[in-house]
């Protein structure tokens, strides 16, 4: 038995066979010549191809239909048309015989026109049949070259997945009832992929380094996320460990449920909200189960990623209401599009921007997509009347950027009433506080802000330099770094003095082990995953408010975040002994 550690992600235990899931570019297309009594053949050769890869399309539409949303199975209901094509064929064949070329070649050709020449289009129905065509044509080629490319969505038996990286896509995309763990030799905790595998709740555990260099597809894998520990092989004894620990998981689980229905309030009476972080609409009709107060962020920029291309108006607003009406009269905060970084939005970002995190991102493309932007938040406006809306603005720098959404806000609501749709007149609007000079200007902001809500993820990595994705200097994010603590302080004390709430949804909302200082320094919302607000909700209702704001000042008072970190360490272990 071999073991490495890395960064724990979310906990569970995880036991099962290892895929391993190194995806490489398509290879290069052959081209070369052939004769003309060779054209039958390679003919021969395609039809050969397309109905193996009908038959492998069918099975993923019949699967879709079963166990997906019928707008997936829809996408390979489309596959299928295309398959069945007569003048898509024709097509082939004509251009075969004329250039007297391999067939891989003509296909190859004939699709990248097709392609080039839709994703041109103004037309958005057509934009997504280019995206079509390109699968399809990949799986023909597939066939025709032999390659056997192993798909995520696909998954037929239960696997603990295994990745160099991963992007938020394949996670979207991945069966999701098949990956049982997921081990990574890149990320980080506060990583995009790590978020959600949290929010698909999967144990999981990241930043291994050579964990692909070291084991091979199918071998026995146990994934600790709460540990962070990776066995690779694991013998009978170290096995029938680590069922008990899960069995202990489970049994502890279900006695913080029983908390649900009861108040997130301390032994004094203070009272604070606990909302659920979502990534998918699919999340809203489930976050109820843990007992959110509501969806305190709602990463809009997944639903652009999943379609591969910026959603329609009426697709947003669909999405949105659905969001809304599963949580009933409960406050919905939805961010807009906080794409860029390591979220790009094909077709309108490059992956090849120099520095990413300090780029086109988030507010600032929206600011220079304007009518992107006002699509946004149209569908918004629109689908508010069915539910409580909050519309959050993301990486906020200063009021310029504030004063600028609000403006295009304004233009949106004003073509929602010249198109006769209704919508909340007076919806809040709130700023995210994610960058050092939001925070040094929170008592600006909370002027033109209905409500704060602290990113902890982006605060720390701005305040500290550190690249939350770069597993190499991921020790140095702190999120009890003295200058970070210094920044919530700040940004609270400001919200409160202009009468507004303070939320976070950063991950350091959910951590366990800041809830008390978080208390201390008066935070009014913590949004977290859904499944981390049961033990959140425990330690509040086991604490005072006084003993956490004495906690809170004397962490302000450190000098380091090792003291910070021991302080904090130690008032639990008083407070919170191990059972």
């Amino acid at each position: 038995m071999k073991t490495l550690t890395g960064i724990p992600v979310f906990s569970g235990i995880a036991i099962g066979k290892a895929f391993l899931y190194l995806e490489d570019d398509f290879p290069e297309i052959p081209r070369y010549s052939i004769r003309k009594n060779q054209v039958e053949a390679e003919w021969k050769r395609l039809l050969r191809a397309n109905v193996e890869a009908m038959e492998e399309v069918k099975v993923l539409h019949e699967q879709a239909s079963r166990e997906m949303s019928k707008e997936q199975a829809d996408i390979f209901e489309a596959h299928l048309m295309m398959l069945e094509d007569t003048v898509f064929q024709e097509q082939i064949k004509e251009r075969l015989k004329t250039t007297l070329q391999n067939i891989e070649w003509v296909v190859w050709s004939i699709a990248h026109e097709l392609v080039q020449k839709l994703m041109a289009s103004p037309d958005s129905d057509l934009r997504e049949r280019a995206i079509d065509i390109s699968d399809v044509s990949r799986r023909i080629l597939s066939k025709l070259l032999s390659i056997t490319k192993k798909s995520l969505a696909d998954l037929s038996q239960d696997v603990i997945l295994v990745a160099h990286d991963l992007l938020p896509s394949d996670v979207l995309t991945m069966n999701k009832d098949r990956v049982k763990g997921i081990a990574m030799d890149m990320g980080s905790r506060t990583c995009h992929t790590a978020i959600l595998t949290r929010a698909f709740e999967i144990p999981a555990v990241l930043g291994l380094s050579t964990l692909t260099r070291e084991i091979n597809d199918g071998e026995k894998l146990v994934i600790d996320g709460a540990s962070g520990v990776v066995s690779i092989n694991p013998d009978k004894t170290a096995l029938d460990q680590y069922e008990g620990i899960s069995r202990q998981y489970r049994k502890k689980g279900d006695e913080l449920l029983a908390l649900r229905d009861l108040p997130a309030e301390t032994t004094d009476g203070y009272r604070v909200t606990l909302k659920a972080n979502i990534e998918v609409p699919e999340e809203a009709a489930q976050v109820s189960r843990y007992g959110a107060e509501g969806i305190g962020l709602y990463r809009s920029e997944f639903l652009l990623l999943t379609s591969g291309q910026a959603a329609e108006e009426e697709r947003q607003y669909q999405v949105y209401r659905q969001v809304l009406e599963a949580m009933g009269t409960l406050p919905v905060t939805i961010r807009t599009m906080d794409s860029g970084g390591d979220k790009q939005l094909p077709n309108f970002q490059s992956p090849n921007e120099k520095n990413p995190l300090l780029g086109w991102r988030a507010i600032r493309f929206s600011l220079a997509r304007p009518e992107l932007f006002k699509t946004q938040l149209r569908a918004i406006l629109r689908a508010s009347v069915h539910g409580n809306a909050r519309i959050m603005f993301p990486m906020i720098s200063g009021i310029e950027e504030l004063e600028q959404a609000r403006a295009i806000l304004e233009e949106a609501k004003d073509e929602c009433r010249h198109k006769g749709q209704v919508y909340t007149e007076d919806i809040a609007v709130g700023s995210m506080i994610e960058i050092p000079s939001a925070a040094m200007t929170a008592d600006i902001l909370a002027q033109r802000s209905d409500f704060f809500s602290i990113g902890t993820n982006d605060l720390i990595q701005y305040s500290l330099a550190v690249d939350r994705g770069n597993e190499k200097v991921d020790y140095l994010a702190q999120p009890f770094h003295p200058a970070v603590l210094r920044f919530l302080k700040k940004t609270i004390d400001a919200a409160h003095k202009q009468g507004i709430k303070a939320a976070m949804c950063g991950e350091l909302a959910g951590d366990p082990s800041a809830t008390v200082l978080l208390l201390g320094l008066e935070l009014d919302t913590f949004s977290m995953t859904a499944s981390a607000i049961p033990q959140v909700k425990q330690i509040i209702r086991g604490v005072d408010l006084e003993s956490c704001r004495v906690l809170a000042n004397k962490a302000l008072e450190c000098t380091s975040y090792h003291h910070v970190t021991g302080l904090v360490a130690a008032w639990m272990a008083d407070h919170f002994p191990p059972s």
